[in-house]
């Protein structure tokens, strides 16, 4: 597995690097440090405190290379991502303050949705990684996303519960609720939520990863983070999606903002789509200008 982990020498990054070696284990891994100057001033500190990170991570047995880049942040990790093909981007990230529409910094959001990778973003302290909470819309879009944490979760020795929410229906229903919170049933129904649900939970078995799935009914956000807290998940994973176009970015929808936005917890921001450079009259006009596709 290789890791690019974005460094700017402070405290945050320091996290994202010991987070880092406690999700790997004891798992194979190429480690990457990549910091960013964004002032020549800054890059003699900046190469000290990588040096730094550097030293507890191969402390914990880990093979890690040091790179130093100087300019935009955001552009710098467009960039090398793309030219160097990483399973996962790891970012530390602090809050700006309690004003503002959002906890966390532009930048935070930028980095997520600039990375041609997923994403961790880690929020403080986290002194272990145990359980995993994974929100799953039920469809087979989210399967790529379960594998990574399926394989993520093997190096660290956690446990995965794949949560699926739905829309309360009128009081009249209530019978429908406990129907589709009867996981058990649901699994059996033959319906496509509940053979999705069940795939994805052999694709965790299938790697020895304990695995189970949670129902609940209300609004999205609210039920994400009430069953982060009464499950005592150290890890979220949402998604985000390829936008359509010649510039390859990523969307983030509201629900993976929102988890950025108020989790206390790291987050994993999974990728969705396909990877694959645009078709259609992009790809027609180079070929007519003698590009290829």
């Amino acid at each position: 597995m290789k890791i690019l982990i974005c460094s700017d020498g402070m405290p945050s990054s320091d996290n994202a690097a010991r987070l880092t070696s406690l999700l790997i284990g004891q798992c194979q891994a190429a480690i990457t440090l990549f910091g960013i100057a964004e002032q020549s001033r800054d890059e003699q500190p900046l190469r000290a405190a990588l040096d730094k990170e550097a030293e507890s991570l191969r402390a914990h047995g880990l093979n890690v290379e040091i790179v130093l880049r100087a300019g935009d942040p955001i552009q710098q990790i467009v960039q090398f991502t793309a030219t160097d093909k990483f399973d996962l981007t790891v970012i530390g990230t602090r809050g700006k303050g309690p004003s503002g529409l959002y906890l966390r910094s532009a930048k935070t959001y930028e980095a997520v949705k600039a990375a041609h990778s997923p994403v961790l973003v880690v929020t403080g302290e986290c002194e272990q990684l145990k359980r995993f909470l994974v929100c799953t819309g039920g469809k087979q879009f989210i399967d790529d996303a379960v594998r990574l944490t399926g394989q993520l979760a093997a190096c660290a020795g956690a446990s995965v519960t794949l949560l699926h929410v739905m829309a309360e229906p009128p009081a009249m229903y209530a019978d429908l609720v406990q129907l589709e919170e009867d996981v058990d049933r649901l699994l059996a129904s033959g319906s496509e939520l509940g053979e999705n649900l069940r795939a994805q939970k052999e694709t965790l078995e299938k790697l020895d990863v304990p695995a189970e799935i949670r129902v609940r009914h209300g609004l999205v956000l609210d039920e994400v983070f009430k069953e982060a807290r009464d499950g005592q998940h150290d890890l979220i994973v949402t998604g985000s999606s390829q936008a359509t176009g010649p510039f390859r970015h990523y969307i983030m929808g509201d629900l993976t903002r929102g988890i950025l936005n108020r989790a206390k917890c790291t987050v994993l921001v999974a990728r969705r789509g396909d990877s694959t450079r645009p078709k259609g009259f992009w790809a027609t006009l180079r070929r007519a200008f003698g590009g290829t596709a």
